[in-house]
C-alpha cells in the first residue's frame, strides 16, 4: 500500500480534498493534505490575519501565518510629521492599548530632550495605563469564551469596560483613541471630582469581576476546551520573543513595570501572575488575575493623587518642538507584552526613524510551533488564547 501526497490550495471558499482515494482495485490508498486558508476575515484572528494551514485529516501538519493585510506604513508616516503629529498614528497600531501606544512613545522623545515631567502628569500617566490594561484584558476576556461557544461572559465584559470607559472619555474626550498624552505631560488637568468617580469605577469592576470568573473558570467545557491545548513552552517562548501575559502563563516572570520601572511604577507593589501550565487555560487565568492586580495599581495612584497638591501637569514647548541628534530606545509592558520604541533623530522637528516593536507581531509568529500536531477544532481555542491585535503586527 502506497500513498500519494497531493497539496490542493483551499482558495477564497477555504476548501478543497481531503477523503482518501481508493485506486489499483483498493490495493493502493491514495490520500490528499488539504491546505486551509483561515482568514484573512475569521471571527477568531482578531483583526485580517491569514493562517494557511497543511491538514493531515482533521489534524494540523503545517501552519504558516500570513501577515500583512493591514499594513499602513505608519513606521514611514512617522518620517514626514512632527512629534506632535506621531502620537496620534502611534495611538492605533493596538487599537485596545491606544494610552499605552502613546506613551512609549513620548517617553522616547521626553527621554531624548532630557526632560522631566511634573509629578502630577507621572502618577495620572501610570493610572491611566493601569485602566488602560484593564480594558483591554476585558475584551479578551470576554471575547475568548464567545469564540468557544460562550455568549454570556461577553456580555458581563463589556458591562465593565463601559464602566471604566465612562472615566477614560470624561478625562480625555476619546473613548478608544485618548489621545491624552503630550510630550512633556498630559493635554489638561484632571477634571473636578474625576479622582472620586474614578474610584468608583474600578470599586464597581473589582466587586463584579467574580461574575466572569465564575461563568468561565471551573466551566467543564471551557476546561475540556483548553486545559492541555496549545502548550507554549518557555523555550519556543525564549526563541520567539513572546512577552506579556502569554510568556507569564509559561513561566517566565519578566515585567517591566517590576524588572525595568517607568513612571511611577518603581514606588509601587508591582505583582507578576506567572502560571507554569503554559497553556490556553493558563493564559487565560493570567489575564484575569492581571485585571486584578491593575485595579490594585489603579487604587494607589488614586491614593497618591489625592496626596499630591496642586501642580502643572505639563511642561510649556516650542512652538517648534526639535529634538536633538542622538538615538534612543523606550520600551513599555503594553497590555500584550513589550512594546519597543527606537527613535533616532537628526536634530529637526521629525524623527528621521522610529520603529517599533509590537507584542503582537512576536505572539502571532510562534503559532507556526505551536498549531501542528494539533486538531483543527483546537485552533480557535488556541488562536484566541495568544492575545493579538492585528493593527499591532502590520504597523
Amino acid at each position: 500500500m502506497t500513498e500519494r501526497v497531493v497539496g490542493i490550495g483551499a482558495g477564497a471558499a477555504g476548501v478543497g480534498g481531503g477523503a482518501g482515494v481508493g485506486a489499483g482495485g483498493g490495493k493502493e490508498l491514495a490520500t490528499e493534505d488539504m491546505v486551509l486558508n483561515i482568514g484573512p476575515q475569521h471571527p477568531s484572528t482578531h483583526g485580517v490575519l491569514r493562517l494557511r494551514l497543511t491538514l493531515d485529516g482533521e489534524r494540523i501538519s503545517a501552519a504558516e501565518p500570513i501577515v500583512g493585510y493591514m499594513h499602513r506604513g505608519a513606521e514611514k508616516l512617522f518620517e514626514v510629521r512632527d512629534y506632535r503629529q506621531i502620537i496620534m498614528l502611534a495611538n492605533r497600531h493596538d487599537w485596545l492599548s491606544a494610552f499605552a501606544n502613546e506613551l512609549g512613545v513620548v517617553l522616547a522623545v521626553e527621554r531624548m530632550l532630557g526632560m522631566e515631567v511634573p509629578v502630577r502628569a507621572v502618577w495620572a500617566r501610570t493610572l491611566m495605563a493601569e485602566l488602560n490594561r484593564v480594558l483591554s484584558h476585558l475584551m479578551f476576556l470576554g471575547s475568548y469564551p464567545l469564540e468557544l461557544g460562550a455568549i454570556t461572559p461577553v456580555f458581563y465584559a463589556f458591562r465593565e469596560r463601559e464602566t471604566l470607559q465612562a472615566v477614560m472619555e470624561e478625562i480625555s474626550g476619546g473613548r478608544m483613541h485618548y489621545m491624552f498624552n503630550r510630550v512633556g505631560g498630559l493635554k489638561e488637568e484632571i477634571p473636578e471630582g474625576w479622582l472620586g468617580r474614578a474610584s468608583g469605577a474600578v470599586e464597581d469592576v473589582r466587586r463584579r469581576l467574580p461574575d466572569i470568573e465564575d461563568l468561565v473558570v471551573g466551566n467543564e467545557i471551557f476546561t475540556a476546551r483548553t486545559r492541555g491545548v496549545g502548550v507554549l513552552s518557555r523555550e519556543q517562548i525564549m526563541q520567539y520573543g513572546v512577552s506579556g501575559p502569554i510568556a507569564r502563563a509559561s513561566g517566565v516572570d519578566v515585567d517591566l513595570r517590576r524588572d525595568d520601572p517607568y513612571l511611577a511604577y518603581g514606588e509601587l507593589p508591582v505583582k507578576v501572575v506567572t502560571r507554569s501550565a503554559g497553556d490556553c487555560h493558563a493564559r487565560f487565568e493570567v489575564l484575569l488575575e492581571q485585571v486584578k492586580v491593575s485595579l490594585d495599581l489603579a487604587d494607589a495612584c488614586l491614593e497618591r493623587l489625592r496626596e499630591l497638591p496642586p501642580g502643572p501637569v505639563n511642561q510649556r514647548l516650542p512652538k517648534v518642538l526639535k529634538v536633538p541628534e542622538g538615538h534612543t530606545y523606550a520600551w513599555t509592558e503594553n497590555p500584550l507584552g513589550i512594546n519597543g520604541y527606537y527613535l533616532v533623530s537628526r536634530g529637526e522637528k521629525t524623527p528621521w526613524r522610529l520603529k517599533l516593536r509590537s507584542a503582537s507581531f512576536n505572539n502571532v509568529q510562534v503559532l507556526r510551533e505551536m498549531l501542528p500536531g494539533h486538531l483543527v477544532a483546537d485552533m480557535v481555542a488556541i488562536l484566541g488564547s495568544m492575545f493579538f491585535v492585528v493593527g499591532d503586527v502590520d504597523k
